[in-house]
C-alpha cells in the first residue's frame, strides 16, 4: 500500500480532528507539521519539493553534457583517443555498483512501507557500502590519471613527481599520446565525475542520517517520507553515471 494511500485514509480523521480540536493544538501524529492540514498533505508538499530539486540538478548537469557535446564536436580526434586512457572495466564495475546500490535504496523505500525497521537499516547500510566501494574505485581510476599527467588546465601532460600519490618510477613515461585539445576532454571528465562524486558522498551523509532516524524508531508504515525521499535522491546519482559511462568511457 502506497504512503499516499495509507495516509489518505488517516486524512479525514485528521482534518475532524483539527476543526474539533482548533488550530492551536496539534491536530494528528507527532510526525505530521503544524502546517499541514493532513499526513497526505504533507507527504504531496515534501514530494514535491523533492521531484523540484531533482529537476533543477538535471538542469544544473544538463550544462556540463551540453558542453561536452559542443566540444566533441569540434575535436572529435582528441576526445576518441582521450577516451581510450579510461579504464572501461572500472567505469563498468562502478556501473554495476551503483545499479545495485539503487535497487536496495528502492527496497529500503518497500521495507519501510511494511514497517519492517531492521530490515530497513540492513538495506540503507548496503546502500551505503556501495557508494563507499564507488569512490574507493573512483579513487584508483584518479590516481591512473594523476600519474600518467592526465590532468585538466595547465597541469596537463605534466605527471605528478611527488606529494599526494608519491613519485613517478624514473622512466615511467606513461604521458600517452594523444591528440591536440585532449586536455580538454580530461578537464570535463574530471568536473562531471567530480561533480557527481560530490553528490555521492552528500548522499551517503544523508543516507547515515536517515538510518540514524529509522534506528531511533521515527519512521513507520504511517511516516516513511524521508527514506522514500532520499532514496529519490539516490536515482538520480545512479541516472546521472548512467549518461556519464557511455559518454566518457564507450564512445569513440
Amino acid at each position: 500500500m502506497s504512503q499516499a494511500a495509507s495516509h489518505a485514509e488517516s486524512s479525514a480523521a485528521s482534518h475532524d480532528e483539527s476543526h474539533a480540536g482548533g488550530h492551536d493544538e496539534h491536530h494528528g501524529p507527532p510526525w505530521l507539521a503544524h502546517h499541514f492540514d493532513t499526513p497526505a498533505q504533507q507527504f504531496d508538499a515534501a514530494k514535491l519539493g523533492m521531484w523540484a530539486f531533482l529537476a533543477q540538478e538535471l538542469l544544473f548537469f544538463s550544462g556540463v553534457f551540453v558542453a561536452y557535446g559542443i566540444f566533441r564536436s569540434w575535436y572529435p580526434e582528441a576526445f576518441s583517443t582521450a577516451s581510450h586512457q579510461l579504464d572501461r572495466v572500472m567505469g563498468a564495475a562502478n556501473t554495476i555498483v551503483l545499479l545495485f546500490s539503487s535497487w536496495t535504496a528502492a527496497m529500503a523505500v518497500r521495507s519501510s512501507q511494511l514497517g519492517k525497521k531492521q530490515q530497513t537499516t540492513t538495506l540503507l547500510l548496503i546502500t551505503i557500502a556501495c557508494a563507499f566501494i564507488f569512490l574507493i574505485v573512483k579513487y584508483f581510476e584518479y590516481q591512473h590519471k594523476f600519474h600518467a599527467g592526465l590532468l585538466p588546465g595547465k597541469y596537463f601532460g605534466h605527471p605528478v613527481d611527488g606529494g599526494l600519490f608519491g613519485a613517478i618510477p624514473a622512466g615511467h613515461g606513461h604521458t600517452p599520446h594523444l591528440a591536440p585539445k585532449a586536455h580538454i576532454f580530461f578537464s570535463l571528465y574530471f568536473v562531471m565525475t567530480g561533480i557527481h562524486a560530490l553528490h555521492v558522498i552528500v548522499g551517503i551523509g544523508v543516507l547515515f542520517w536517515i538510518v540514524k532516524r529509522n534506528a531511533s524508531g521515527e519512521f513507520s508504515k504511517e511516516f516513511f517520507t524521508p527514506v522514500d525521499l532520499v532514496a529519490l535522491y539516490w536515482h538520480l546519482v545512479d541516472l546521472i553515471w548512467i549518461y556519464l559511462f557511455p559518454l566518457l568511457y564507450l564512445i569513440d
